[in-house]
């Protein structure tokens, strides 16, 4: 996305102060009809039809077959059994069957349509007869369920194979991730009472941009331009908020202004940033092995990160003593690396930071740390879920350095809170704060211009 475009879409479609836009960072579908009921008589056919098909399909060539086939083998399969059991099925009801039982075979069983459903930004089981899923910021109990808490179990171990991590008895939490980058939390007894309990949370097959971002009023042109081209100059950045804000996904946006002629390395959990430059290496970190053996933290990672000429070093969240090696990073020739951090404001973000590295045992004062933190970051965006169910940024906040032993801040851009609709809806304004970011002077040495008539806080943006 370029700053001329965003200009433009500025210039086109304003944002009056009296009819704020709508804030969702999701895209506005039409919520499909609920998936029927399914008995416990349909479940046990479902599971009865997929043993058979294990004994009767050659596994060893089921890898070989392209998805087709092996929808029309097992499709062939659901007739016969059909036939041979006397079910009164019509051709829907068949290949509904056939899919369900696919779904079952190499995929999630029962989730799986949930997963395909784009409205869907949460599935949240809490045990094999409860699945709720968050639609639109809000959640919904859906019909969906399992046959008991060993089906369940076996769902969640093809999922945590599929990345070669393990979930037991003496093992029974694990993160894991889906093809296609969801992130997946999986708990189960002895510490799930009530069976196993399983969060995904998805993300987008195609990541939200800036342009986007800016069309569903997650914030106004003006404020994207900006951290497009704070970005593009390498300002460090660090993206605060609480769990489901919408880091990564702003993340995600920002990373669209890096030019593809740089060499990037990321440091995740979980790997679930989605990235489109040309030159990103993708580094993740490792639980320990049966014997407890066999960890690899962040930390690690983002050591030998610096050992490998990286232009930008970018954590998908800090959370512990790799904060210390990240600053570095930052103070050392890495500039305009990008990571997330929970916390609820972009002062607490600092503070937290400040934590962060007294947790990896260096024996800095409290000066010397917050004067690392003043020179390695230098801009913090807060975003936050609202009461509403809907994600916004809240802030721009820009680092200026250090006063005694104080960080200095200055926020740019702010989204002021107006009132609440009696439906709930949050009501509120962008404005600017009037005052010029030091940046900005970085901006246009690099040939980024911006236009300061948007620092301007007489107007809601």
């Amino acid at each position: 996305m370029s700053r001329f475009s965003l200009r433009r879409a500025a210039k086109a479609e304003p944002v009056p102060a009296a009819q704020p836009a709508p804030v969702m960072l999701v895209v506005e579908t039409p919520a499909p009809a609920p998936a029927p009921h399914v008995s416990d008589e349909q479940l046990d056919m479902r599971l009865r039809l997929h043993a058979r098909l294990i004994e009767e399909i050659d596994l060893s060539k089921l890898g070989e077959q392209d998805e087709t086939e092996m929808r029309r083998q097992v499709r062939r399969l659901v007739g016969d059994f059909a036939r041979d059991s006397r079910l009164a099925l019509n051709t829907a009801e068949l290949d509904q069957m056939g899919e369900e039982v696919f779904d079952e075979m190499v995929g999630l069983g029962p989730i799986e349509p949930l997963l395909k459903d784009e409205s869907i930004n949460d599935i949240l089981i809490n045990g094999p007869f409860q699945v709720y899923v968050e639609r639109r910021g809000e959640l919904e109990l859906t019909p969906i369920r399992f046959r008991d808490n060993d089906h369940l179990l076996r769902i969640v171990n093809r999922i945590v194979a599929a990345v070669g991590r393990r979930i037991d008895e003496s093992s029974p939490m694990v993160d894991a991730r889906l093809a296609d980058g969801s992130r997946v939390n999986a708990a189960i007894p002895p510490i799930a009472i009530d069976g196993a309990c399983v969060s995904i949370r998805k993300f987008s097959k195609k990541p939200l941009s800036f342009e986007r971002l800016v069309a569903v009023g997650a914030m106004p042109a003006c404020v994207a331009e900006f951290l497009h081209g704070a970005v593009k100059a390498r300002v460090s950045t660090v993206i605060s908020g609480g769990t489901g804000s919408g880091k990564t996904t702003l993340l995600n946006a920002c990373s669209a202004a890096i030019s593809h002629g740089e060499r990037l390395i990321t440091i995740e959990d979980a790997a679930e940033l989605q990235l489109q430059q040309p030159h990103v290496v993708r580094m993740e970190t490792r639980p320990p092995n049966i014997e407890g053996k066999g960890e690899i933290r962040q930390r690690e990672l983002v050591k030998n990160a610096l050992r490998m000429r990286p232009d930008r070093v970018i954590l998908g969240e800090v959370r512990g003593e790799e904060a210390f090696d990240m600053l570095q990073a930052m103070n050392t020739g890495h500039e305009g690396s990008m990571a997330t951090i929970h916390s609820n404001s972009a002062r607490e973000a600092i503070t937290r930071l400040e934590q962060m590295v007294a947790m990896g045992g260096m024996t800095l004062s409290a000066e010397a740390v917050r004067g690392q933190i003043a020179a390695a970051v230098g801009m913090v965006v807060q975003v936050m879920r609202l009461s509403d169910g809907k994600r916004k940024v809240m802030s721009v906040t820009e680092i200026t350095g250090m006063e005694g032993n104080v960080v200095q801040m200055q926020d740019i851009f702010v989204f002021n809170r107006l009132k609440t609709e009696p439906d709930g809806t949050v009501v509120g304004e962008f404005r600017a704060t009037g005052l010029r970011p030091k940046c900005l002077d970085e901006m246009i040495r690099k040939g980024i211009p911006f236009d300061t008539a948007n620092f301007d806080p007489q107007r809601a943006l």
